[in-house]
């Protein structure tokens, strides 16, 4: 056997060094792998390597996917070795060598060093691919946003290198961006949030951290220098989306605010999470403000909150929940037409207020189990009142919109009303009006449903929302409930707004066919406003607070209030 000349020992040197650096990921090298690759490549006189990735072989099929070609030098007439693999978890990995066109072709040997290293690389690629791919479907959510596990590795991170002094913790929600997507369309609203995402990170800068938490939630860590351009773009950013008409639309947030201070101690991704979460919640839920700074007092929000779920399932077993009873009344008679059935919550001797509750129930899907439970205890009143003979008025129950998701609800509700034996005339469902084109649509089924079986179904807050004359146009209500927010002001003239607005709601309820009833009545000048404008029903303090069932069956006994 004749010795190896030197070229051929320095052939073989560079060929283990380049089989070495792609069989030793944990000394892996971009620069120097690329560098390897290009010597060895043009020991074999190669004068381009391509190398393909792909998901799945419907990718393949479709040329989705990643296509590299780091070494080119030259024409690649001559295709002298190709691969394709395809690994057992879909995976299909390619990899193509050329030559030019009169280049001294392989020998035996140099083909087989050649698949050799052909091989390692696209292990090596099929390693990096996997990771990147893992990194992807573990750290960004479907659409490609940083996600909640990224962020939580981020505060990992930052707490061994930097610590969080002079840094600030944001969650934030995109306030009413379902009429976005309901005016604009999906796809146009996807490129909103797009944009307004790529606007806050431009805020939050290199040193902060930004991810989408789920659909118009995000949440944010910056340097407290930027806490000022933050609370700004809060409060409305311009996007625009229709660059040819030059059209925006303002995107604004509500958001919890975590200024961490100083002395911080990082436990756990809690440690900050557990402050931003609950200020967020309460930024939601109050109409005064969309900044929510996290303190003490957040903190007791979060255990309040805590607190009410965790007896729940306690409350409602031993029937801590109560219907009291508010009577809906005839303004020229006094006569009690009707009552709704108002949740409180006895506990310790003392009346729990709602508000204390019924957004912490709000937050899942709790409040429609509280619904179920408020529906039955109303049909149990009513069926021992028609027992004993009493005059019964109708009774109006509320309905959370989370009921929404249920596709069977009517189902459900005329199985409680049926199981009590209460006739139908009797029963009245309040629901509030929708902001998205899905629950609108769920929404008209359900108004439908119960009207098709004799269910009276009353639109409640008329006025607050937006979309108030389309749903009393579109949807086959009984009653209209005109909220107190537009009842005119005592001594007010007539050709002042607010009189011309409650005389032509109240006028186009009665030509529509719709019971009219004002809430919020507290005075008798506000009565006369009612009689004036021909608004028959009232309810309100004027008359009654909402009472326990035993004072509210002495009403019914007697039958109303002195019209005088």
């Amino acid at each position: 056997m004749e010795p190896l000349d030197q070229k051929q020992l320095d052939f073989n040197e560079e060929f283990y060094k380049m089989i070495d650096l792609m069989v030793s990921p944990d000394n892996y090298n971009r620069e120097r792998m690329m560098e390897q690759l290009f010597k060895v490549a043009r020991m074999f006189r190669l004068t381009k390597v391509v190398s393909e990735f792909y998901r799945t072989v419907a990718m393949e099929a479709k040329g989705q996917g990643e296509v590299l070609s780091d070494f080119d030098e030259g024409p690649a007439d001559v295709r002298v070795l190709y691969r394709r693999y395809q690994l057992d978890n879909g995976v299909v990995l390619k990899a193509s060598a050329y030559m030019a066109e009169g280049t001294r072709p392989l020998d035996e040997d140099e083909e087989k060093k050649l698949d050799i290293c052909i091989r390692s690389m696209l292990n090596l690629l099929s390693r990096k691919r996997m990771q990147a791919t893992i990194e992807m479907l573990g750290y960004r959510d479907q659409d490609g946003y940083p996600n909640f596990p990224a962020f939580f590795r981020y505060l990992d991170e930052q707490n061994i290198t930097g610590g969080f002094k002079g840094y600030t913790a944001m969650l934030y929600n995109l306030r009413q961006f379902s009429l976005i997507n309901r005016d604009l369309g999906h796809d146009m609203g996807d490129h909103i949030i797009r944009t307004h995402f790529e606007m806050i990170k431009a805020v939050v800068g290199d040193r902060g951290f930004l991810v989408r938490v789920g659909g118009d939630n995000f949440a944010a860590i910056f340097p407290n220098e930027q806490l000022d351009k933050m609370i700004k773009a809060m409060e409305g950013l311009p996007i625009v989306y229709d660059k040819e008409n030059n059209r925006r639309v303002m995107v604004s947030a509500c958001a919890g605010v975590y200024i961490i201070p100083p002395d911080f101690e990082y436990r756990n991704q809690g440690s900050i999470v557990d402050m931003i979460y609950p200020a967020c919640q309460t930024a939601k839920l109050e109409k005064e403000g969309t900044i929510v700074y996290a303190s003490k007092k957040s903190l007791e929000k979060k255990e309040s909150l805590l607190r009410v779920r965790r007896h729940f399932e306690e409350a409602l077993e031993k029937e801590y929940f109560h219907a009291f009873y508010q009577p809906k009344v005839d303004v020229k008679t006094g006569k009690i037409i009707g009552a709704e059935a108002l949740c409180r919550c006895i506990y310790d001797g003392r009346i729990v207020p709602p508000a204390e509750f019924i957004p912490v129930l709000e937050q899942n899907t709790d409040i429609c189990r509280l619904d179920f439970y408020m529906l039955d205890h109303v049909c149990k009143d009513i069926r021992r009142w028609l027992d004993a003979g009493m005059n019964v008025v109708r009774v109006s129950v509320n309905l959370s919109r989370k009921h929404l998701l249920d596709v069977d609800l009517l189902e459900h509700l005329m199985k409680v009303i049926d199981k009590n034996k209460v006739p139908y005339k009797y029963i009245e469902i309040e629901l509030t009006e929708t902001t998205t084109e899905v629950e609108y649509k769920k929404l008209r089924r359900l108004v439908e449903g119960l009207r098709e079986v004799g269910i009276s179904t009353a639109v409640d807050d008329f006025g607050v929302g937006y979309s108030s004359l389309n749903l009393i146009r579109e949807l086959s209500w009984n009653v209209l409930k005109i909220d107190r927010s537009l009842l005119p002001g005592v001594g007010n003239d007539n050709r002042k707004m607010s009189n011309l607005m409650f005389h032509h709601i109240a006028a186009m309820a009665k030509d529509m066919g719709l019971e009219c009833i004002t809430e919020g009545v507290e005075t008798a000048d506000q009565v006369e406003v009612l009689k004036k404008n021909d608004c028959p029903y009232a309810q309100g303090f004027f008359y009654d607070k909402p009472l326990p069932v035993e004072e509210f069956e002495e009403r019914l006994k007697k039958g109303g209030y002195d019209p005088a």
